[in-house]
């Protein structure tokens, strides 16, 4: 937002990792001056280009490992008079883009294959002025939603979405922040999102970004298994509720949890204090309605089930078979050689609690994040015999995560 915005942009709290760097390195390449992003999260300008500013690239934009950074950019880079190659890591490489780029087409961009069907890499040409979209998501996806709504802003057309139920909003949110309003509402159909009006610039932003509750919920899981202390605190995280399921999951589990609202006043999202403390979790359910707000968390979920008392129950997330890995499948074959029980479904996982129980076991990541650093909460929990085959690849989106986590838990000792 702040590369399209007219104007300079103040921005902190950016993360230094894999997907930042990969999707700030891409927008460098389309022409925007995007600073070296600081480790300690201070503040940086960025100098926006405007909605028709973005240049074509003199080589490929290499997006690494982020399909957030992928399908974000293919919508604005849709409604723009260029044309672009995007590719990825043989990770990204395998997760599908048909879903966006079915519907950026209908819309007058095009799309060529440079390799297999519906996978990087693609090439992208672009097309400003682009026709107006009604579409009906069969899945509740912010990436998707958001490429759309990027398209419709660069391309300066209506757009319009309707979801089975409502996805992450930081994109309204941050639409909202810089002037281009969008409209958000439940439907017979589930969630509708419009761009009605879209305006011919945007603002810049002076925008501190919260921490966030998916990197958040790994420490949060520590705490609540007993392996952190008498209590963790995280300060000034994310609290939007598009994204605090996991919170909810986590207390009735049984878990001691405590928020403190710190939202500054007028703040584009709402931020505060999250407190966890152990106790004894018991198995839980949950299904398609809350699945949106807690996706990325759902490896750890399937992870607590297993040091919970009784049955974890996790269905309507087919969607995690088109993570950075197929989550369902990399999850339950791990669990399943650790010796916890499970049953792998087509859209979920059924987990039998074993709590107290040491687990042991070597445990492949498939170059994923989340599932490698779920399972590093599971080995210092029940005894650190989990051996990890990646445990660097935790470095995508979150930078120094076993440095932490070996802190928390030698802390603890």
């Amino acid at each position: 937002m702040a590369a399209l915005a007219e104007g300079t942009s103040r921005v902190s709290g950016l993360l230094h990792g894999g997907d930042t760097e990969s999707t700030a390195g891409a927008l460098r390449s389309l022409g925007v001056g995007v600073p070296t992003i600081p480790v300690d999260g201070s503040e940086i300008l960025i100098e926006g280009v405007g909605l028709d500013g973005l240049r074509a690239p003199s080589g490929v934009l290499d997006l690494g490992n982020s399909g957030t950074g992928t399908r974000l950019l293919m919508g604005a880079v849709a409604g723009s008079d260029l044309s672009a190659t995007f590719d990825g890591d043989a990770s990204l490489r395998a997760r599908p883009m048909a879903r966006v780029t079915r519907p950026l087409s209908l819309m007058g961009a095009r799309f060529e294959a440079l390799g297999e069907a519906d996978r990087l890499p693609v090439l992208v040409h672009g097309r400003p002025r682009l026709e107006s979209l009604e579409w009906d998501s069969p899945v509740a996806s912010a990436q998707v939603k958001s490429a759309i709504l990027l398209a419709g802003l660069t391309g300066r057309t209506f757009a319009f979405v309707t979801e089975p139920r409502e996805s992450r909003d930081h994109t309204e949110r941050m639409f909202r922040a810089v002037g281009a309003p969008v409209i958000a509402h439940a439907t017979d159909g589930g969630w509708r999102v419009e761009l009605r009006d879209p305006p011919e610039r945007i603002s810049p932003l002076d925008f501190a970004v919260p921490g966030d509750m998916s990197s958040a919920a790994f420490l949060l899981a520590l705490a609540a298994l007993g392996a952190a202390g008498e209590e963790v605190t995280i300060e000034y995280v994310g609290l939007n509720p598009t994204r605090t399921a996991f919170l909810d999951v986590l207390l009735r589990m049984g878990a001691d949890v405590e928020v403190r609202d710190r939202t500054p006043d007028g703040s584009t999202e709402p931020v505060g204090d999250v407190v966890v403390r152990p106790n004894g979790l018991r198995g839980t359910a949950v299904g398609a309605d809350e699945v949106p707000r807690l996706i990325d968390e759902l490896p750890l979920v399937a992870v607590l089930g297993a040091c919970a008392e009784g049955e974890t129950r996790i269905t309507g997330a087919e969607e995690l078979r088109a993570k950075e890995s197929d989550r369902i499948a990399t999850v339950a074959t791990n669990l399943s050689g650790l010796g916890v029980q499970v049953d792998e479904l087509g859209d979920g996982l059924i987990v039998q609690g074993a709590p107290g129980r040491a687990l042991e076991g070597r445990v492949r990541a498939w170059h994923d994040h989340r599932v490698a650093m779920a399972f590093s909460v599971l080995g210092a929990a029940t005894g650190d015999g989990i051996a990890i085959d990646d445990p660097e690849v935790a470095g995508v989106s979150f930078p120094g995560f076993h440095r932490l986590l070996s802190s928390l838990t030698a802390h603890h000792e």
